[in-house]
C-alpha cells in the first residue's frame, strides 16, 4: 500500500471494538475496528479478521464471537488488546468478563454494549476474513459515548501498517 493510499485509508473513521471468542479450548480477545452493520432485517454485522490473526482460526472454528462496544471510559480495553501483552492465547486475566447467555461467548464487564453473534457467513477478501453474524443477544451497559479511530493516535490500515495520526491537523 502506497503512503497516499494508506493515508485515505486512515481518514475512514471507525468505532473501537474489542471482538472475543471461545472456542471451546481458549479464550481470546483482539482488538478489533473494521466493524459494520451490514444489514437491518434481519440485523446483522460484519466483522473483519486477519487471516493470519490467533482469532481468525478460533471464530471459524466456534462460527460465533462477540463484540465489545468499547466506550470513552473503557480506552484501557484498546490500549491493551493492541498491544503486545495481548499477543497470547489465553489473554482476558486483566479484566472483568462472564460468558454470555446463549452463545457462551466472553463479554467484558467494562464494555458499554456487548453483543453475542453467530456467525451465518464469510468470505475471504484478500488478507481478511469477512464474519458476518447475526446478534443473538445484548448487554447494554454504560450510557456513554462509543470511542472511535478519531479518539485514537494511531489507525490501523492494515497489515503491518499503522498510521499515527498528526492531531494538530484536525
Amino acid at each position: 500500500m502506497n503512503d497516499d493510499t494508506a493515508r485515505a485509508m486512515a481518514s475512514l473513521t471507525t468505532g473501537i471494538y474489542v471482538l472475543t471468542v471461545d472456542d471451546g479450548a481458549v479464550r481470546h480477545g483482539m482488538s478489533s475496528s473494521w466493524v459494520t452493520q451490514v444489514s437491518g432485517e434481519p440485523p446483522l454485522l460484519m466483522a473483519a479478521i486477519d487471516n493470519s490473526h490467533f482469532s481468525n482460526a478460533m471464530v471459524t472454528r466456534a462460527r460465533a464471537f462477540a463484540l465489545n462496544i468499547v466506550g470513552a471510559r473503557g480506552k484501557q480495553l484498546e490500549d491493551y488488546f493492541y498491544s503486545s501483552q495481548a499477543k497470547r492465547a489465553d489473554n482476558l486475566d486483566p479484566f472483568d468478563w462472564e460468558l454470555s447467555p446463549i452463545l457462551k461467548m466472553p463479554w467484558l464487564k467494562i464494555a458499554m454494549v456487548a453483543i453475542e453473534a453467530r456467525v451465518v457467513d464469510q468470505k475471504v477478501a484478500g488478507d481478511h476474513t469477512l464474519f458476518i453474524a447475526e446478534p443473538a443477544s445484548v448487554r447494554i451497559g454504560a450510557g456513554e459515548r462509543p470511542l472511535t479511530s478519531l479518539d485514537l493516535d494511531y489507525v490501523y490500515v492494515g497489515g503491518k501498517n499503522v498510521i499515527a495520526r498528526d492531531r494538530t491537523a484536525w
